[in-house]
């Protein structure tokens, strides 16, 4: 992932998230952010600027974290050296009066700016940034969005890929499940009732989708799940009734082996099932998708408590009793474990790969032939100059068998178009 490097190179070619914007108060202590194998600092200046910077200072290189963010800029308490949000020297009180170094003198800072409730930078090598990806609700007038994060103990593709390798959901999720457990006529039961789905991959601009497909319920129908992979590191997975939910996840590298994945969605359209819909849902899930305390160590931020360590508190009790697949205490740790147990980076010349794992395939090729073209020719890689194409909405629905997947679902997939008419209780808890 670092500078250099060709898949590093090419996320550098695109914004990056960094941060939850709630996580930098005007005026807070410098926050550590390892991102793309680098060092970083954050922090929000008193009127309110986020400012993402080097972490040393380029006086003598000690670290600015134990500097001083106040008014308007941040302090090196090594010698008093002040730089300001853009990083330009304002104060250097060990310097004779009447001096100019403190002209020749910056603190690297970074195009920053905010959306989708996440704060975003630009580290690549652009003198002016590409634009930012327009995600639908970066545009909200109220400006509400929902946004969250958490830390996965491992590389940023083996992360990702869980979210584009849809038949797992049918065992890791819901394998204790019979199809009676799901309500009549949901996206849940066909998903129970057929385990192993069908798949159509598509290339696209913004970088490939998906449709997995099986029976629902009779031979004249199929219940499609649609799903995004969208350059860099983005996904918009199945769930839910497509037409009726925007989101985003993004796993962003904080290096080789440390993923952070940020999640954004419009507050409004976050949809949560009836309990009633959900199959196998416990009160340990609650309890193991707790946050440890934030600590400011690099990789300190957003760790959930079912960890490597604690062998992501596995009930082995609970999953022979037939009440649990996994014995793992809900969807995001069963993914959390999973992925992890694969260690921190996966040696993929032992893999397997079926045909349920066309989507996984066809991703990995494209990102291959994207940062093989930038670092071979310097082609600019897919969607960095295009930002209306990340318009897209992923999700479940219902078609005729002989339908095209494509072209029936052309306004169902377009952001910014209602659809009043679509239930979003039809998902089931899928």
């Amino acid at each position: 992932m670092g500078r250099g490097t060709p898949m590093g190179d090419l996320m550098r070619e695109y914004w990056v998230p960094f941060a939850l914007a709630k996580e930098l108060e005007p005026d807070c202590d410098p926050v550590r952010i390892m991102l793309l194998g680098e060092r970083f600092l954050a922090i929000r200046t008193t009127s309110g600027t986020p400012v993402l910077m080097d972490e040393t200072c380029p006086h003598r290189g000690a670290s600015m974290w134990y500097a001083r963010n106040e008014n308007e800029g941040i302090r090196c308490v090594y010698h008093g050296w002040k730089f300001d949000g853009t990083g330009a020297c304002v104060d250097m009180p060990n310097e004779p009066v009447g001096s100019n170094f403190k002209d020749k003198v910056r603190l690297p800072t970074y195009p920053v700016t905010e959306a989708g409730g996440l704060v975003w930078a630009y580290i690549g090598s652009r003198h002016t940034p590409p634009p930012m990806p327009s995600f639908e609700w970066f545009d909200n007038p109220d400006g509400t969005s929902a946004s969250w994060a958490f830390q996965r103990e491992c590389n940023w593709l083996q992360a990702l890929e869980g979210d584009i390798d849809t038949s797992h959901f049918g065992f890791l999720h819901v394998g204790h499940a019979d199809p009676e457990d799901a309500p009549e006529g949901s996206f849940l039961r066909y998903t129970i009732e057929d385990r192993a789905p069908r798949y159509k991959v598509l290339d696209t601009e913004f970088g490939a989708t998906y449709g997995a497909y099986r029976p629902a319920g009779s031979e004249d129908s199929l219940y499609w799940r649609f799903a995004h992979f969208l350059f860099p590191f983005y996904t918009m997975v199945p769930t839910g009734v497509l037409g009726t939910k925007s989101q985003l996840r993004a796993w962003v590298p904080m290096d080789d082996t440390h993923t952070m994945a940020f999640h954004s969605a419009p507050a409004a359209r976050r949809y949560t099932a009836p309990a009633s819909q959900k199959v196998g849902i416990t009160e340990r899930e609650a309890t193991a998708t707790e946050f440890l305390p934030n600590t400011s160590d690099w990789f300190g931020r957003f760790r959930i408590t079912a960890r490597v360590e604690n062998d992501h508190l596995i009930d082995r009790a609970l999953q022979r009793s037939g009440e649990s697949y996994t014995g793992l205490a809900g969807v995001n740790v069963e993914d959390q474990a999973i992925t992890e147990s694969m260690g921190p980076i996966f040696d993929r010349t032992r893999e397997h790969l079926g045909s349920s794992d066309i989507m996984v395939i066809r991703v990995r090729r494209r990102l291959l032939a994207a940062a093989r073209a930038l670092a071979a020719e310097g082609t600019v890689p897919p969607a960095v100059d295009a930002p209306a194409v990340y318009q897209q909405r992923s999700g479940g629905i219902v078609l005729p068998a002989d339908a095209d997947w494509m072209e029936a679902t052309a306004e169902l997939r377009k952001a910014g178009v209602e659809h009043p008419e679509l239930d979003p209780a039809l998902a089931g808890g899928a």
